[in-house]
């Protein structure tokens, strides 16, 4: 199992009467003794106070698959804590242990209260219940778990026990595929609409994708015939960010900016994902939005940071971009294991 390290509340409580100047200078400093024997990571949806201090920048598998590559006794991970998780078992996996001989890299979450909403909505106890429960109504030996990486380890670990697989939001179309391929059924947790969303894409009609609710008293809240009839059974679970997401915010837009493009993250419900001109992973967004037209328009539907965070660093997005649906005033939110400001 993955083994994270974290700063005590009262090692947080030390730092909070510091000054920001303050913080970042000590962070500098520190990051200069250490050297390359430290390495930063930074997800996507960083505020920019704390991403500008990051060695690497991305989403968590990729941070974690480029961390693994590195040299370096320390990686400190600035997001939440199944990102942290992911770091430490693909930088300390078998062969890179061995590489090592036997010394493993010690992944620091910052705070280890920084959490996701999503994750939690999936914990080990449920998805077992579940599946147990499942079992009362099809064969479970015919049933494929697929858990979207932004979950806990222990459902990695599940779903490894049950020949199932972990999908990120870029492939989460072929692991799909793939599962259809081989059973009958997919149990897909912890995010619904990514589950939806993708599903639809392939042909899989809404009737065949009932919700498995955990605090439902029988059948996840759904007909024995339902479950017959699945394909595709959705845990229910979703982002509260991508939540917040409306149909009418959609129409806003395309009322206020005519001809402005609407691109989303599969985590948003069906409805908004429908009506987006584009939907796709964050590394999908960076890349659309970076070779679009200068002079185009566009509202990111997805977490209220990544704008300003992610896609600044590109030095001719600003004329092209609109502003990220967050930012327009029609709603606001925070991302998994954001705070708010420092007291």
């Amino acid at each position: 199992m993955a083994d994270v390290v974290g700063l005590t509340a009262r090692n947080v409580a030390d730092y909070r009467v510091l000054s920001d100047p303050e913080l970042h200078a000590r962070i500098e400093a520190a990051k200069a003794r250490l050297g390359d024997r430290l390495l930063i990571l930074g997800h996507h949806y960083q505020r920019d106070n704390v991403i500008r201090h990051a060695d690497l920048r991305g989403d968590s598998l990729l941070l974690s698959q480029l961390a693994a590559e590195r040299d370096c006794e320390f990686i400190v991970f600035c997001g939440v804590h199944f990102m942290a998780e992911t770091a430490d078992m693909v930088a300390n996996r078998p062969d890179r242990l061995a590489a090592r001989h036997g010394h493993r890299v010690t992944v620091i979450l910052p705070d280890l209260a920084a959490g996701c909403s999503m994750a939690d909505m999936a914990a080990i106890d449920q998805v077992e219940g579940g599946w147990s429960d499942l079992g009362e109504f099809v064969d479970t030996t015919d049933v494929t778990p697929v858990t979207y990486i932004n979950s806990a380890a222990s459902l990695k670990a599940f779903c490894g026990r049950h020949e199932g697989a972990v999908c990120t939001s870029s492939n989460a179309q072929r692991v799909l595929e793939w599962a259809l391929a081989r059973t009958r059924r997919v149990l897909f947790f912890p995010d619904q609409h990514l589950g939806r969303n993708t599903a639809l894409r392939m042909g899989i009609t809404n009737e065949q994708m009932p919700v498995w609710d955990p605090y439902a008293d029988y059948a996840g809240g759904n007909s024995p015939a339902a479950i017959e009839k699945s394909r595709v059974i959705l845990w229910k679970g979703h982002c509260s960010v991508h939540q917040m997401f409306r149909a009418e915010h959609v129409a806003v837009f395309r009322q206020r900016i005519p001809g402005i493009k609407i691109l989303v993250h599969p985590e948003c419900p069906q409805e908004v994902n429908d009506l987006a001109d584009l939907s796709g992973s964050t590394g999908f967004i960076i890349r659309t939005v970076t070779s679009a037209p200068p002079g185009s328009q566009w509202a990111i539907g997805t977490e209220l940071n990544f704008v300003p965070g992610s896609l600044h660093v590109c030095h001719d997005v600003p004329d092209r971009l609109g502003a990220p649906m967050l930012e327009f005033g029609v709603f606001g939110g925070r991302s998994r294991g954001q705070r708010g400001p420092r007291r």
